[in-house]
């Protein structure tokens, strides 16, 4: 497939294993091709993914059309072409993933491999450079490492025996000491007052705890909350919200033993916004403006305590490339 006067893009949407399989794709094509490189289709801003850029110092760019321009073949690793509509635009060479397929977007590439029993795309790239007999250099290793940690929550959800091989063959050659700078690098100093709102406000809902942040000026923020009170003893499960731009932002992070929180928020919020996830975590996002002016504390909580019952002809489970996208 490859031919060296040719130049190579792979996209991704920047997360650990995205940025993970990128590199290790990019390490392969490196002697293969004229060229290659990265792009992005949305901005970083969670800190351990700054972090693992700058440490890891993994080389990107925005994807625009006057990027895609200036390549030949384009690959994509970690998502499917419809997933955004920047990568729909493209005609891919390569198409590498573990996200499940949809049927009604069937994906065409000169050469796919979609692995839904993965819990992890880096596990699919450590594979390939196993095979290709290419040792990964401690950076590459550090990410693909990572990448797996946090698609597999620490190997707490969705992985195999494959994933916890690659985990341990990759360990040998990683950067502890990088891996450990990155995954503390969990927060902004100034959300520290997110977190002070968050534990003087919460109260409880039900078998849960539910906790009103206000206006925040990053919904990653609310994440790193939602996964800190899931530290806390006898906490089953909790929802943290807040405010940013023209939504109202729900996390849902759970013990995923007594309630399905990606039903429980999809019942709740999908008629009123985008809603649904996995059993343990799952995200509603519903806009300002079906709340026809009400206070959104009061109005999330409302939803929170009132029977699902009601809601139940509408409550079928999120088809799993929503649960997906809604996840990351």
């Amino acid at each position: 497939m490859f031919s060296r006067n040719e130049r190579w893009l792979i996209t991704i949407n920047a997360d650990p294993d995205a940025m993970g399989s990128a590199m290790a794709l990019k390490r392969i094509l490196s002697h293969r091709v004229a060229d290659v490189d990265i792009a992005r289709v949305n901005e970083i801003t969670r800190p351990d993914n700054l972090a693992m850029v700058r440490l890891l110092r993994i080389p990107m760019v925005k994807l625009t059309p006057q990027v895609t321009a200036q390549y030949d073949k384009f690959a994509i690793v970690d998502s499917q072409p419809h997933h955004h509509p920047l990568f729909s635009e493209l005609d891919y060479s390569i198409v590498i993933d573990h996200h499940p397929l949809n049927d009604d977007f069937p994906v065409t590439a000169e050469y796919k491999e979609i692995l839904p029993g993965y819990g992890s795309n880096s596990t699919i790239l450590t594979e390939y450079l196993y095979q290709l007999k290419i040792r990964p250099g401690k950076l590459l290793a550090t990410a693909l490492m990572y990448g797996i940690k946090t698609d597999t929550n620490d190997f707490e959800r969705n992985f195999n025996e494959i994933d916890i091989r690659a985990f341990k063959y990759l360990s040998k050659y990683a950067n502890h000491p990088l891996l450990s700078r990155i995954a503390r690098s969990e927060m902004h100093y100034d959300w520290l007052d997110y977190f002070s709102r968050a534990i003087t406000g919460i109260h409880k809902v039900g078998s849960g705890q539910y906790a009103f942040v206000g206006v925040v000026d990053n919904p990653d923020a609310l994440v790193v909350i939602a996964d800190f009170f899931m530290r806390v003893h006898e906490m089953r499960w909790v929802a943290v919200c807040g405010v940013y731009q023209d939504k109202a932002i729900v996390i849902f992070r759970g013990d995923g033993v007594n309630r399905d929180l990606g039903r429980f928020a999809y019942c709740q919020f999908s008629d009123i916004g985008s809603a649904g996830g996995h059993k343990a975590l799952a995200r509603a996002e519903i806009p300002i403006e079906e709340l026809c002016g009400k206070d959104v504390e009061m109005f999330i909580f409302k939803r929170l305590v009132s029977p699902t019952r009601s809601r139940l002809v509408k409550c079928a489970k999120p088809a799993e490339d929503d649960i997906e996208t809604m996840c990351e």
